[in-house]
């Protein structure tokens, strides 16, 4: 078999949009690290973005939903014929299904290193569902069979993962919080005039606590606390948990929250917010609009729940309330609401935080020591 090309890394992921919201600009630090970088992935409306970093795009189909095993199996076999014509000296699988799909077709082509990023156990590892209570153990005799090899890492954003996959595979994950947030764009503005804005940016899914932040715009409606609920992000149809966009536009007609829909223009909604607030109860690595809104030098509210609470020291950059709660969301959210000098004191602290934990160049580099740890070992 021909070697591999020892200045080719390759990234594996479901789909583009989550590549370029997520690991675009790690893509683009390896690329200036030296290496030639190839993206593979289901190929939607990002093709442009990616190509214009100057990294190589190989499309790949993969379900986010079902498991029809002929399709898979065909998925599987597609990455591995890929992976052999590129000879990648290192594979990068960011998800549950790539991660397992990639590592097992890296090992069919003979990929010498193999990186998986896990950020969050997702819905799989929340759902009480039939189909999830079936296949959560079967995805854990996965983990073990194709993590434990030497030349596999598996990179996690909080310690509550890290201790769930070395209790699921023996093997100690790799810390590395979030996928980083860049200082330069986000940066703390001046409170903008006006009732205070309120924001969650977000997959539009039940599970983010969209519920639970609909509900508390009900309550301070009623308690008559002058502010405006914003949604920011779209629905999420390849999940099963998403929510309708006539659901959405329902709740806007009535009143209590905005939907903004999908913005790219991330930076500007911070600037025009005072709060950010995420009460979900998914399975988070750490939410990228969470160290986003930190770095923005806004206070955050959410939920006492793995991945939300890495980004939060309560009561000095933001509150913690109990997931799937209302009602203290809204206690929350008015006491930072009705108190000027207490947001301007988190907000403070919040960027504080960005600049110490969350910084990109640093989550670059510790993904990049890994990387080349694991070529000196493979060599």
């Amino acid at each position: 078999m021909t070697a591999p090309d020892s200045k080719r890394v390759a990234f594996c992921t479901t789909v583009d949009w989550y590549f370029c919201h997520h690991y675009l600009a790690l893509a683009r630090a390896v690329r200036d690290a030296g290496f030639a970088v190839t993206v593979i992935t289901g190929v939607g409306e990002y093709a442009d973005l990616i190509r214009g970093a100057g990294l190589d795009l190989i499309p790949l189909a993969v379900s986010r939903k079902g498991m029809n095993p002929l399709r898979e199996i065909k998925s599987i076999l597609a990455l591995k014929h890929i992976l052999r014509r590129l000879r990648p000296v290192l594979l990068h699988n960011i998800a549950q299904k790539p991660v397992l799909y990639g590592t097992l077709a890296a090992r069919l082509a003979s990929v010498p290193v193999v990186v998986n990023g896990i950020a969050g156990m997702g819905h799989l590892f929340t759902s009480e569902s039939g189909r999830a209570r079936v296949l959560r153990p079967l995805v854990g005799r996965a983990y073990r069979a194709l993590l434990t090899a030497p030349n596999v890492r598996v990179l996690v954003q909080n310690p509550h993962d890290q201790r769930q996959l070395l209790r699921l595979t023996g093997v100690e994950p790799v810390l590395i919080l979030g996928s980083g947030v860049d200082l330069t764009r986000f940066v703390p503005r001046p409170e903008p005039p006006g009732p205070p804005v309120v924001v969650l940016a977000s997959r539009m899914l039940w599970d983010k606590g969209i519920g639970e932040f609909v509900a508390a715009a009900r309550l301070l409606r009623e308690r008559e606390i002058p502010a405006r609920l914003v949604l920011v992000g779209k629905p999420d149809p390849g999940n099963p948990a998403s929510v309708s966009e006539d659901q959405l536009r329902d709740w806007g007609r009535e009143g209590s929250i905005e939907w903004w829909g999908y913005r790219a223009d991330m930076p500007a909604v911070m600037a025009a917010a005072q709060i950010a607030c995420l009460p979900s109860y998914y399975r988070e690595g750490l939410p990228k609009f969470l160290i986003e809104a930190a770095a923005a030098g806004l206070p955050l509210v959410t939920t006492d729940a793995t991945g939300c609470r890495e980004a939060v020291e309560p009561g000095a950059n933001g509150l913690l309330v109990p997931p799937r709660d209302p009602v203290a969301l809204a206690d929350a959210l008015e006491l930072l609401l009705s108190d000027g000098d207490l947001r301007r004191r988190f907000g403070v602290r919040s960027r504080v935080l960005a600049e110490e934990r969350f910084d990109a160049t640093r989550i670059h580099a510790a993904t990049l020591a890994v990387y080349l740890e694991l070529l000196r070992i493979a060599r």
